[in-house]
């Protein structure tokens, strides 16, 4: 379903371009990643959704321009602190609301619900920099979800959070992707955005540099494998094999990366010429490997 569309943002600052010609979409009904490195626009585009970026093009939601009155219809969780640092939380969030035009009585009921939800039902009369980092990050995610929201945009919602804390939000996450809604985060947590995600899109120095649905990424491109040899945790023996690369090396085990024609035969001699082999199994690519070939 057509959901948010951004097309031909530029931006910049001075003689730097920080978004060059960006242009990608973020269906309804889905949760998308939204990644890149430091410095790569992220955040500068989600700014740029809400009107808080001087960027140029064009921004749609559902086909439709987005403006004033569309944006109140979304909820934005900025990567840093936005909330009033000594305002009641349950007090904030209902103001929150209210701003959104939700009634009081419906600001009250939603604030309540979602900070209950988040696991803070009892801070509700706590002041916000008595929270953990942590429930910080929580209480923000209610004030972006407060007013049920069409579309919802985060930066770096995962930051700060424990186990549990990562598994709350993301049900939440997807309980609202389930819903129809649009759903639009980064983080640098790739492998909480693999199993959360259903698409991605990376960019680098303001421009998409990979894009797609996250089983297409994953599943394209050479063959992976992951071997281990009881004595080579490093995989010396396959350093001299033409066609194979070394990827990544740890708890014991190894990836290699085989170019088209290499026979797996020939690698498995290799590796039990160099001790026992416990492991040999060929494997699909990570997110963090997506990323870092799609900005190197």
């Amino acid at each position: 379903m057509v959901g948010l569309e951004l097309s031909g943002l530029r931006c910049a600052f001075g003689e730097r371009v920080v978004l060059d010609d960006l242009s990608f979409h973020v269906p309804s009904g889905e949760v998308v990643g939204f990644l890149g490195p430091n410095g790569a626009g992220k955040t500068t585009t989600m700014r740029a959704i809400f009107a808080l970026a001087p960027a140029t093009g064009t921004v749609t939601w559902r086909g439709a321009p987005v403006g004033d009155a569309l944006r109140r219809r979304f909820g934005y969780m900025p990567e840093e602190r936005g909330l009033y640092p000594t305002m009641r939380l349950g007090d904030q969030v209902r103001y929150l609301g209210r701003l959104h035009g939700l009634s009081e009585r419906d600001a009250a009921a939603a604030a309540t619900a979602w900070l209950v939800r988040l696991g803070l039902g009892d801070r509700l009369a706590s002041r916000v920099d008595e929270l953990s980092h942590g429930n910080q990050q929580r209480a923000q995610l209610a004030a972006a979800l407060v007013h049920d929201p069409e579309l919802v945009v985060l930066d770096e919602p995962l930051a700060g959070l424990d186990p549990t804390g990562i598994d709350e939000v993301g049900a939440v996450l997807a309980e609202r992707a389930a819903a129809g809604y649009g759903v639009m985060f980064s983080s640098h947590q790739l492998d909480q955005v693999e199993s959360l995600c259903t698409s991605v899109t990376i960019i680098d120095q303001g421009r998409v540099v990979a894009s797609g649905r996250v089983e297409d990424l994953v599943t394209a491109g050479a063959r992976r494998l992951s071997v281990r040899v009881e004595g080579d945790r490093e995989g010396r023996f396959a350093r001299d094999l033409a066609g194979v690369r070394v990827s990544e090396t740890g708890g014991g085990a190894v990836r290699l990366i085989l170019d088209p024609g290499v026979s797996l035969d020939v690698v498995l001699d290799a590796a039990r010429a160099a001790g026992t082999v416990s492991e040999f199994s060929l494997r699909r690519r990570r997110l963090s490997e997506v990323f870092r070939e799609a900005v190197t």
